[in-house]
């Protein structure tokens, strides 16, 4: 019993590590909560992916709300993939960084780039010194990547 016990909380362990380790912000199994990152760019807003448009890209499932978006993203998926691996950009910028999870509606576009953040309270701070932020977050992703 105790052996048992001790497997299933060694497999557990492994699980939960495994998926904290992702260089992308996986949730349910899906990237970004399984919001469509090209909505951002084309609706200018957060919109929910379907199952029925689903690709997987760097490890993770990604999820569109159109077929379009999904044929963009397949097309290019750097253009459209959320920066620090839809890890919060404000945790990224931290000291030496650290990956937060986000929420959908704390984004901002800059450069072309989609960031996301922990919260829209956080993307406030984030945006007050952004550049910068940016700058160091970029610095500390490398390390960070693919880690806890």
């Amino acid at each position: 019993m105790k052996k048992g016990l001790l497997v299933v909380i060694s497999i557990a362990a492994f699980i939960s590590t495994r998926a904290q380790s992702s260089p992308v912000f996986i949730e349910d199994g899906k990237a970004i909560r399984g919001y469509d990152p090209v909505a951002y760019f084309n609706a200018n807003k957060p919109v929910q992916g379907k199952t029925e448009f689903v690709y997987t890209w760097d490890n993770a499932k990604w999820y569109f709300s159109s077929q379009q978006n999904l044929d963009s993203f397949r097309t290019n998926p750097m253009k459209y993939a959320p920066q620090y691996g839809g890890y919060c950009a404000y945790g990224c910028s931290q000291g030496q960084g650290h990956k937060a999870s986000t929420s959908a509606d704390a984004w901002t576009i800059v450069n072309d780039k989609l960031y996301l953040n922990y919260d829209t309270k956080i993307r406030s701070t984030w945006n007050k010194d952004r550049q910068d932020r940016i700058i160091q977050a970029d610095k500390n992703w490398p390390n960070i990547k693919d880690k806890e």
